[in-house]
């Protein structure tokens, strides 16, 4: 992109996000937009802009990773901002969109908080979304502005191919039933097998009886998710692979949340290698698991996206031959 294409664009960055946020503007070679993002000492946030974007094109890369209220709060001040001084079209960039989890009320007086969440983002002054990965793609339907949908297959993919010989036969191993489809899609186009983990528990912490379908003796596992979490989930999966004969089990992930006790767990699991992208920042957290660490950038992603919407260019073209999301 020449200057002349981008003199309408500005990219601006919160906090938690200035090193991703300046990997999409080296993408699309223009500069960071300048803004400075201050504390009181109450601990009341202050986001000034320090260059004019009247009727320009602004995007505002923040994940809503942890800490995650402090993050949200801060994208809703920098968009607010951002309408006060007449941008022309504010689009929110969330590599990770924090609360996604909280899609449904799965049980008596309980909050659907992805769409408030949702609604204070349209409230603050956002004109659409731009978003990696959803924990469940219903979520699109929360907002009431235009969401581009992006995911980390095509990334997560690409890599996998590039180490394809030394895998081996190969099998995509889904570690609950709420993954299937997305295992079954890089199983094709990968050229594995599939199989399925079914756990069955008597409590949230005890496991009644595993129950597998699909064979993994001697052959490369492949589990691929949106998240890990506290990796409880995929640190067991792998463990009953490996008793059922699997050679090595390597696991993919779009948002490396990582809480609670998710690196020693990740660190004592019969794992070979944990795939992540940089939707949420790592910086250094990861020394349990940096020998099996392989981080990937979906900086050039994003640029692309943001290119193709700001030049009101499809978006979706990006995922013509694509692997499904997960819900």
């Amino acid at each position: 992109m020449n200057n002349s294409d981008t003199s309408m664009l500005r990219i601006f960055a919160g906090r938690g996000s200035r090193q991703f946020g300046e990997k999409i503007c080296a993408h699309l070679e223009i500069p960071p937009g300048q803004s400075t993002t201050e504390l009181f000492p109450d601990g009341e946030i202050i986001v000034k802009i320090d260059e004019d974007v009247r009727g320009r094109d602004c995007f505002v890369v923040l994940p809503t990773c942890q800490p995650v209220n402090d993050n949200l709060i801060e994208l809703l001040i920098f968009m607010d901002c951002l309408r006060r001084a007449s941008a022309r079209r504010i689009t929110a960039v969330m590599p990770y969109f924090g609360y996604a989890r909280q899609d449904r009320k799965d049980e008596g007086r309980t909050p659907i908080t992805a769409k408030l969440v949702a609604n204070l983002i349209t409230t603050a002054g956002a004109n659409r979304v731009l978003a990696l990965d959803l924990h469940a793609a219903q979520i699109q339907g929360f907002f009431d502005i235009p969401l581009d949908h992006l995911m980390a297959a095509p990334v997560i993919v690409e890599y996998l191919q590039s180490v394809r010989e030394e895998l081996g036969e190969i099998v995509l191993v889904s570690p609950d039933v709420g993954n299937v489809k997305v295992a079954n899609m890089f199983a094709n186009v990968l050229g594995g097998d599939l199989a399925i983990i079914d756990k069955r528990r008597r409590s949230g912490k005890q496991v009644e009886a595993v129950n597998m379908v699909g064979e993994v003796r001697d052959r490369t596992v492949l589990m691929i998710d949106d998240m890990i979490s506290t990796a409880g989930t995929v640190t067991e999966a792998a463990r009953v692979v490996m008793d059922r004969g699997a050679r090595r089990v390597i696991v993919a992930a779009t948002h490396g949340v990582l809480v609670g006790l998710a690196l020693e767990r990740l660190a004592e699991a019969p794992i070979e290698r944990i795939i992540l992208t940089d939707s949420i920042p790592l910086n250094g957290r990861c020394g349990p698991i940096a020998d099996k660490l392989v981080e990937l950038s979906v900086a050039p992603l994003f640029g692309e996206a943001i290119r193709r919407i700001h030049h009101n260019v499809s978006v979706s073209a990006l995922f013509r031959n694509r692997v499904g999301s997960k819900r």
